[in-house]
């Protein structure tokens, strides 16, 4: 199939994995100009040049072609080497809702959208979630390392494909981003009241949380008390919705398939702010 340029505003990327045959990899999601959908993978975001390494809520024009090693309808690769980012706009929140909620359907029932990823004849894997009301903010510990076995298998790729560079050329191309040896989920309920929990899987959770843990000189308590405080307290006068999306791995297997790759928390519009959906 023929790559085709298309012009997208990215509203989420997955905090860096990594994988034994593409090294780092970002998962992005972001609206096309006419409101779709479009998951742009693998995406090794560390290979990018500077002025390609786009932040969310920008414009980016890149070419793509059909992923069909991916069932999801909404997942292409694209040609990094053509990445253009366009100059990043100024923080306005009206905008966002604009590009973001005008054209986007926005689910508020858990089972329903469940329902439709499921459908084996047009499942979708991205969608807009507006949860009913935040019970609460989860923290649990997970592996403090990568996988051993991904990593010796990336240092043994990098040897074989390297052997002309430098020791120093080797090692500052393979680069591997640090591991957040925690896990962050919400517990939340739909329009009907039906409880869910959901991982947390965005890049800026992952970087609130090392920032935190930096600023606090190392203390992994208060750095994990100040992420609870942020998403849990100062969200809490924001109007949240959740952008989910499925794993390839688990899309049909698992009974809720979906976790969050990010969360749009635009400022309360002035007839609700009297209103919040935390506890």
């Amino acid at each position: 199939m023929k790559s085709k340029k298309e012009r997208i505003y990215v509203v989420a990327k997955t905090y860096p994995t990594i994988s034994e045959k593409y090294a780092e990899l970002v998962c992005t999601a972001g609206i096309r100009e006419d409101g779709s959908w479009i998951r742009l993978y693998p995406m090794p975001f560390r290979l990018l040049k500077d002025e390609q390494k786009y932040p969310k809520y920008t414009w980016i024009e890149v070419n793509i072609e059909r992923n069909f090693s991916d069932f999801r309808k909404e997942s292409f690769r694209p040609d990094i080497s053509s990445i253009f980012v366009e100059p990043k706009p100024k923080v306005d929140w009206e905008e966002r809702r604009k590009i973001l909620l005008k054209n986007t359907k926005i689910y508020t029932n858990k089972q329903t959208l469940i329902q439709k990823a499921k459908d084996r004849s047009n499942p979708i894997s991205l969608a807009l979630f507006k949860p009913a009301k935040i019970i609460d903010f989860i923290i649990e510990k997970d592996n403090r390392g990568w996988d051993a076995k991904k990593l010796a298998s990336l240092e043994e790729q990098s040897r074989q494909l390297n052997l002309f560079q430098t020791i120093e050329q080797i090692e500052n191309e393979f680069r591997v981003v640090k591991k957040v040896p925690y896990k962050f989920s919400y517990r939340f309920e739909d329009d009907e009241g039906k409880k869910s929990t959901l991982m947390i899987e965005d890049w800026e959770i992952g970087m609130l949380y090392f920032n935190c843990l930096r600023y606090s000189g190392g203390d992994e308590n208060i750095a994990l008390s100040k992420v609870k405080q942020k998403y849990l307290e100062s969200f809490s006068t924001k109007d949240i919705y959740f952008i989910l999306g499925t794993t390839l791995k688990n899309h049909f297997v698992s009974r809720n398939p979906f976790i969050i790759i990010g969360i749009f928390y635009p400022p309360m519009p002035p007839q609700y702010q009297q209103m919040t959906l935390f506890d």
